[in-house]
């Protein structure tokens, strides 16, 4: 049990009053022998044990008054993990609130979704527990700011639903931060997630640094993880794959191919409930909307998966550019429940190849010119390091890289290409120098004594992904005979037997830059006699770095850098947020003559949650306690129960009043002799 005001605790000897008090009065009299006393004693005998027993009743009950009424005025909290985990009132709380989709989550039978559930959990505990300064840091700008009062993060517009991801690091280096430099006292930093993998990254190399700066601080801080891990059976989330314009006879057609995925899904139970005869075939109503044009049709899902591969739908010759948005009917999530797509004539895939090795060079050139269809136009050219000033970056969608990290006018030029949305592929060069990137740099070449093979890799998301057959690319299937070190901070997507990193990628506000630990050329792995996996990172890179040249555009949510939100004109979607946020959140914007689509991430379907010693593992060392919710919930995770202890002193007075009255006379004894009285 813990107490919002323990100095008070100290009064707690005072318990020991009564003994004290009866002890003084024993001293206060002296004891004179007489002749009478010794039928006195004699008769108190009779009584001894019951006088005792009621003699130590009576102390332990004002002792028990005194107890009660020390610990009433020190206000006893009681709720679990929270009753046992709080303390005295903090100088500092901050709040890192997780809003992403999955936390829109709601339950059956109401109550809310998990972000409002966990909103309110908060405030009525912040308003128990006190605190010198209240602090939001909310995932979608990872920027603390100040609350005037608890009530405020359910008021706050800060602290709604949005359609961007999480990044739980990157809150708790704001925290960190925020700390740091402002010098708080003790602080109490309290996280509100459903602990998607997705958001809280926890195989990231953010977290040991993390650890050790919250280690390192001189004032106390303690974490507390309000979670809500529970998924929502059946749930089901839809997502477009694929959109694509192509002529036929006399008019076009758009091709839309969509994937259902349902949440809770074990494969091996439907296996075993297809075997049985349970088929466990759903229909599903899909809604497809052009233009807000709107067309039905129903498929028919048995597993935990769907795909649909290039849906038709007639256009107008004349209708090249358009958005539109595929949706299914309200489940336990609406944050999945659509999806939003914009398309036109597809832009050019031009990759820029700038390589010292030419051996290294010619896959690059390859992989990124054979075109994955024959309405996708793929170019590729090779140019020098020293050529780099000639380059129209505007036409380019992806830079593969293998040559010193650029510096000076290139790596302000590759930078801003970046900050367009565009896709670069280093790899390392010949002889690695200590030139930097983003904070990240080559280490030496390493060759272990055979060839090493691909441990891990990310295959639910990034350019290593899952096929949209749901297919595994054969990434453990290439072989990489030397492979140069990273120093920095990045996340490893795919890593070597013996945990060295084999493809990285380092965190961006917008488009992606990725760093791969070997090059295709034949000395140094066999990238290039088995191309599947270049080839697919390369065109999937390309295809991302193409959807920003042309006029249409698809962002995932979250920050855009190199836009200007507030310009934006909401087309459809869902009309929440404000204007400035309009990036957070889902739907098709106008900006100037360009259609924009804003999308969830993709790693927000059905990302694991982090498992429990996982997450035990990530706050190792640190002052950390964990409480599982549920959406809905109304209880309150503490209170007070300084009450109990009042009337438990009250009771405790009262029976000591009662064992303190003189006990019943019996009547006196009346002896018949002879018939008569005497």
């Amino acid at each position: 049990m813990s107490f919002l005001q323990p100095m008070f605790l100290a009064a707690m000897p005072l318990v020991a009053l009564p003994i004290i008090i009866h002890l003084i009065n024993q001293r206060r009299y002296q004891t004179v022998r007489w002749g009478a006393m010794m039928f006195l004693l004699a008769a108190n005998r009779m009584s001894r044990g019951f006088a005792r027993i009621r003699q130590w009743l009576i102390m332990a009950f004002r002792m028990a008054a005194i107890a009660g009424l020390v610990v009433a005025i020190s206000r006893p909290l009681a709720g679990g993990w929270l009753g046992m985990a709080a303390g005295t009132r903090p100088d500092t709380t901050i709040v890192l609130l997780d809003r992403s989709p999955s936390m829109q989550q709601t339950e059956e039978g109401g109550g809310g979704s998990k972000l409002e559930t966990g909103r309110r959990q908060l405030v009525r505990t912040m308003e128990t527990l006190g605190s010198g300064h209240w602090m939001l840091v909310e995932s979608a700008t990872n920027a603390p700011r100040e609350l005037e009062t608890p009530e405020a993060l359910v008021a706050t517009p800060s602290a709604g639903p949005v359609s961007a991801s999480s990044d739980v690091p990157a809150m708790l280096l704001a925290a960190r931060d925020y700390i740091r430099a402002n010098k708080v006292g003790r602080t109490e930093v309290w996280i509100c997630s459903d602990l998607r993998a997705n958001d809280w990254d926890p195989e990231g190399g953010r977290w040991s640094s993390l650890r050790e700066a919250f280690l390192e601080m001189s004032q106390s801080v303690r974490f507390h993880v309000l979670a809500y891990p529970r998924p929502a059976a059946e749930n089901l989330a839809v997502r477009v794959t694929g959109v694509r314009r192509q002529p036929s006879g006399a008019g076009a057609e758009l091709l839309v191919s969509l994937s259902i995925r349902r949440e809770g899904a074990d494969a091996k139970a439907d296996e075993a409930a297809t075997s049985s005869g349970d088929s466990g075939r759903r229909s599903i109503p899909v809604q497809v909307e052009i233009d807000g044009a709107r067309s039905e049709l129903t498929v028919e899902m048995t597993g935990p998966t769907f795909e649909l591969k290039d849906h038709k739908i007639p256009l107008e010759r004349t209708h090249v550019k358009g958005w539109g948005r595929v949706s299914i009917p309200a489940d336990a999530n609406p944050a999945d429940n659509d999806d939003w797509f914009v398309f036109d004539e597809p832009a050019p895939r031009h990759a820029v190849v700038v390589a010292e090795d030419p051996q290294a060079a010619r896959p690059l050139q390859l992989a990124a010119s054979i075109p994955p269809a024959p309405q996708v136009k793929c170019s590729a050219e090779v140019v020098a390091p020293d050529k780099l000033a000639g380059v129209e970056w505007e036409k380019v969608s992806v830079l593969l890289w293998q040559a010193p990290l650029p510096t000076a006018d290139a790596a302000k030029a590759v930078q801003a290409y970046v900050d367009r949305g565009g896709q670069v592929l280093f790899f390392p060069p010949r002889n690695p120098g200590p030139e930097e990137f983003r904070g990240v740099r080559w280490t030496a070449w390493e060759q272990p004594g055979k060839e090493a093979s691909v441990a891990t890799w990310r295959g639910d998301q990034d350019v290593l992904s899952q096929t949209q057959s749901g297919g595994p690319l054969p990434v453990g299937q290439l072989q990489v005979r030397r492979h140069c070190g990273l120093a920095g901070e990045s996340t490893a997507l795919a890593s070597l037997a013996g945990g060295a990193p084999l493809l990285s990628r380092v965190s961006t506000d917008s488009g992606g830059v990725y760093l791969c630990g070997t090059t295709p050329a034949p000395g140094d792995s066999s990238m290039a006699t088995n191309g599947v996996v270049l080839y697919v990172m390369v065109q999937r890179l390309s295809e991302a770095g193409a959807k920003v040249l042309g006029s249409t555009r698809e962002l995932v949510a979250g920050p855009a850098s190199g836009e200007d939100p507030s310009t934006w004109k909401r087309l459809a979607g869902a009309d929440e947020g404000l204007s400035t946020d309009a990036a957070l959140h889902r739907g098709i914007y106008r900006a100037g003559d360009r259609l924009i689509a804003v999308t969830r991430s993709p790693a927000e379907d059905l990302a694991p949650v982090v498992a429990d010693d996982r997450l035990a593992g990530l706050f190792r060392g640190l002052d950390y306690s964990r409480v599982d919710d549920r959406a809905g919930n109304v209880g309150s995770l503490i209170q007070e129960t300084w009450r109990l202890f009042l009337v438990g002193m009250m009771v405790a007075m009262v029976v000591e009043a009662a064992l303190c009255m003189p006990r019943p006379r019996p009547s006196p004894a009346v002896a018949m002799v002879g018939g008569a009285a005497s």
